[in-house]
């Protein structure tokens, strides 16, 4: 693993990304070389399902890469690590495990 934990989130988030990207192609290549009549199958989630699922998993990967990005620029800074709400530091533990956090454990509650 990367020694930068914000740049090892990045590398994961981006990791994610493509391949939920590759899961929606293969969802819409799925759709369009089927005949079936998906919208009305009672035996299971439809292919539309499917799909608005990994678009709803893209979004959240995708503003989890705005945050990491953010917080990229906030170490460029120099407010990296300090809590936007009570300016105090944010604790490495916390940090470890959010890499992008903005706020201290006692501002996030």
């Amino acid at each position: 693993m990367d020694a930068d934990p914000l740049t090892a989130e990045r590398t994961a988030v981006l990791a994610q990304i493509a391949a939920l990207t590759a899961e929606f192609d293969a969802v819409v290549a799925a759709s369009r070389s089927s005949n079936a009549d998906d919208e009305h199958d009672p035996e299971g989630a439809t292919i539309a399902f499917e799909r608005q699922q990994v678009v709803a998993l893209l979004a959240a990967a995708r503003r989890r890469l705005a945050d990491v990005d953010d917080a990229l620029e906030r170490r460029a800074a120099g407010d990296y690590g300090v809590c936007e709400s009570c300016g105090r530091p944010i604790a490495p533990d916390r940090l470890a495990a959010r890499p992008a956090a903005r706020t201290c454990i006692t501002c996030a509650v």
